[in-house]
């Protein structure tokens, strides 16, 4: 039976052991959101959290539920907030779209606010005995993690990290690194391959999937993509963890 990582579902004492061990906590920054016709609304957190749960059992920690909310770009237009990719006006001229509010997603908050809610969890997070934080998912949540790290250190006596991977990697094994396209597909066919539905998106290739921004979903992602990515990739910050346990236990 695989270990529960999960901090909602521990009893005191396995709270205890796992923290005692491996004062991590990883924090999936998750939202509601649109990813294509092909892939669930919660993606962003179904991503992240997974990723932690494999994470937790090869270094130690706890796996935090997902927020599902989140800062992004925001325009109104007529009356209507738009967010992200309701807005695909900057991207390739191929992958455009047009302005429109996107069925399902319900995440927006301001950067402010967004601000507030991560220091009071944070603040819980140190509370709580932990000494390592790791958030990751949503691309705006994720740059303002990373943005805030080093002031969080000095407030709160929290070493905190987001997860590696860039929008140029040509082999896609970052984690989280496009929008519903190449890199995103693959995380979710690894970790919940019966959530992604391929067979939603338009056929002919000329065709580009609204509001998918990165490589085509359609002839780059695989399943063996996704593994590529989550096995490199915790290997990578395993190594991190651990030499930074080794300065704060």
């Amino acid at each position: 039976m695989r270990e529960r990582v999960r901090y909602a579902e521990l009893i005191p004492q396995e709270f205890r052991e796992r923290l005692a061990a491996a004062p991590i906590a990883y924090l999936p920054l998750g939202t509601l959101e649109w990813h294509g016709e092909h892939l669930p609304l919660g993606a962003d957190g179904i991503q992240a959290e997974g990723f932690f749960c494999r994470l937790a059992g090869e270094v130690g920690g706890i796996v935090l539920p997902m927020l599902f909310l989140g800062p992004d770009r925001m325009r109104e237009v007529e009356g209507r907030e738009l967010y992200g990719m309701d807005i695909c006006q900057d991207m390739e001229e191929a992958q455009r779209s047009p302005v429109q509010q996107l069925p399902g997603s319900a995440y927006w908050i301001p950067e402010a606010t967004f601000g507030v809610l991560l220091e009071a969890i944070l603040k819980q997070l140190r509370r709580a005995g932990f000494r390592i934080v790791v958030g990751h998912g949503h691309g705006p949540s994720t740059t303002f993690f990373r943005e805030h790290a080093k002031s969080w250190r000095e407030k709160f006596g929290l070493d905190c990290f987001t997860c590696g991977g860039s929008p140029q990697d040509p082999e896609g094994l970052g984690i989280q690194t496009d929008h519903a396209a190449m890199n995103e597909t693959s995380l979710v066919m690894a970790l919940r391959p019966d959530l992604v539905r391929m067979d939603r998106l338009p056929s002919a290739p000329g065709q580009w999937p609204v509001a998918v921004w990165g490589r085509d979903p359609r002839t780059d992602a695989s399943p063996e993509v996704g593994h590529r990515a989550i096995a490199l990739q915790t290997e990578r910050m395993a190594g991190i963890l651990r030499e930074t346990l080794a300065r704060v236990k």
